[in-house]
């Protein structure tokens, strides 16, 4: 648990952390270690011109907080890039890639199963199609709006380009919640999705995917929709598909998996392997799952599992056939409750908490964005935690991150980076669908263990030769922006 204090420094408002252990002195807590965060600092962007057209993006983009922080991160890590080549600058390169090329809104009317009538919001941000075809998920959930969708193209734009696949940057969705509803609503809800968007997607335009709410029975849905529609049998205009008519193996837990390949090339790096390693993950849907399975199959013990309403400790490890399948079975009961899981299988749940306090050796946020606060990190530093590698899309805030990269003792890995392997499978989907074949699993996570091991070798050589060491998070950005320019100054802005 932590307790604030505030102190003056030098006309900026400063304020520790004291890290205390709850077992002792009667419960009362003793300080154990104190961690000192300049409130309100992130990273600022120590080059004009950058500095100057950060301004510019939250001047015309007001109120979409997300964005603007996707922006900054990246942003800050091209400062060395931009003053080593400052044609980056003069073609107008850096200004290009944070405006997406185009922006659809929409309403989705749809019927419930009493007949009445609810109207929501749709969205489809186009951000970048310099390397190919835009390729991005679809999210619904209550949170959905123009920040959040922006965003995530834009994180995705920088994510498709370190896979070395030929594919842009894309991101939608709506502010639907499919939680509580039936199938059927859930089918009326995205057939009329699909209505207003199927003319601005195709194999070789936009190929939409699953995120958060959308899972292969949306996809379903939406792709039977689509079909209807255009009257193409067009197999590779989403990923996402089930088995049986053109999906691809190991798609649901292909995130996960990637992540973990990500994570053993680090601790290649540092003559280690995962074996006897304690993971703390939150979130219990598809990522956590594919991160649980491919963690015990290299000898590392997933600990913690998260939802809404808290999570659960489980010492034992995540690490079952038994556990795997009620983590699916969680996620398709539509509860968005990890308790259940605390109910089955004897553990502790912590309700209304985070996981981030269980001392652990490696830490993976694996639900959503900014998740993980300063007081998070705080804890993760405390903890003596090695290691700090992103799953889900920018699930750290600024000062938490910033925090966490800033400390001695831990490596860490960004999401664009480290949760790229969902949009590999789903590019290998499209792959297998253009063949009119379909590979086996092993062909398909031994394609995947390469691209993501090709994804951490471009961030380590992308920051060595900048002069940034071993920061992968910058490495990341840097090599996908190099990619992406490349790309865009050949063909002409």
């Amino acid at each position: 648990m932590f307790l604030r204090g505030q102190k003056s420094l030098t006309q900026r408002r400063a304020q520790y952390y004291n890290v205390v252990d709850t077992n002792t002195d009667g419960g009362r807590g003793a300080v154990i270690r104190q961690v000192w965060f300049l409130e309100g600092f992130t990273m600022s962007i120590q080059n004009e011109y950058l500095s100057g057209l950060m301004e510019r993006v939250v001047r015309r983009n007001p109120a979409e907080p997300e964005f603007h922080q996707a922006v900054q991160e990246v942003l800050t890590s091209l400062v060395p890039v931009v003053e080593a080549k400052p044609e980056y600058i003069k073609e107008g390169v850096t200004d290009c890639l944070v405006e997406p090329e185009r922006i659809i809104k929409f309403r989705v009317p749809w019927e419930d199963d009493q007949g009445n009538i609810h109207v929501n919001r749709g969205f489809r941000v186009q951000f970048n199609s310099a390397i190919g075809p835009y390729k991005g998920g679809l999210r619904f959930h209550p949170s959905v709006n123009p920040s959040i969708v922006k965003f995530l193209g834009f994180e995705q734009t920088y994510k498709n380009a370190l896979t070395g696949l030929p594919i842009g940057g894309a991101a939608g969705g709506a502010d639907f919640d499919p939680r509580g509803k039936s199938s059927r609503e859930i089918m009326r809800f995205c057939q009329s999705f699909m209505t207003a968007l199927y003319r601005l997607i195709g194999a070789d335009t936009d190929i939409p995917a699953g995120d958060i709410g959308v899972g292969s029975r949306e996809i379903g849905y939406l792709y039977g929709q689509y079909k209807r529609l255009t009257g193409k049998a067009e197999s590779s205009a989403l990923t996402g598909k089930g088995l049986t008519y053109g999906g691809s193996v190991i798609r649901q837990e292909a995130a996960g998996f990637g992540t973990v390949y990500f994570l053993a090339r680090m601790l290649e790096h540092q003559g280690e392997t995962l074996e006897g390693k304690r993971l703390a993950v939150s979130g219990f849907g598809n990522m956590s799952w594919g991160v649980c399975r491919k963690s015990a199959e290299l000898g590392g013990k997933v600990v913690t599992l998260s939802g809404p309403d808290g999570y659960v400790y489980d010492p034992d490890g995540v690490c079952t056939q038994e556990k795997f399948d009620f983590m699916l079975s969680m996620r398709a009961g539509g509860a968005d409750k990890v308790e259940p899981y605390a109910d089955r299988f004897g553990v502790e749940f912590f309700p209304g908490k985070r996981p981030w306090e269980v001392p652990v050796d490696i830490v993976i946020p694996c639900a959503t964005q900014n998740e993980l606060d300063v007081e998070d990190a705080v804890m993760i530093v405390a903890n003596n935690v090695r290691y700090y590698v992103e799953a889900a899309n920018m699930p750290a805030t600024a000062e938490a991150l910033r925090l966490l990269r800033l400390s001695p003792k831990i490596l860490t890995a960004g999401s664009k980076a480290s949760g790229s392997g969902g949009v590999v499978v789903s590019a290998l989907e499209m792959v297998q669908n253009s063949l009119r074949y379909s590979w086996t699993r092993q062909e398909v996570d031994s394609r995947l263990k390469q691209i993501m091991g090709g994804i951490y070798d471009a961030s380590a050589a992308a920051a060595e030769e900048y002069g940034l060491g071993y920061d992968l998070i910058a490495g990341n950005d840097i090599a996908a922006f190099k990619k992406i320019s490349t790309a865009m100054i050949a063909q002409g802005l």
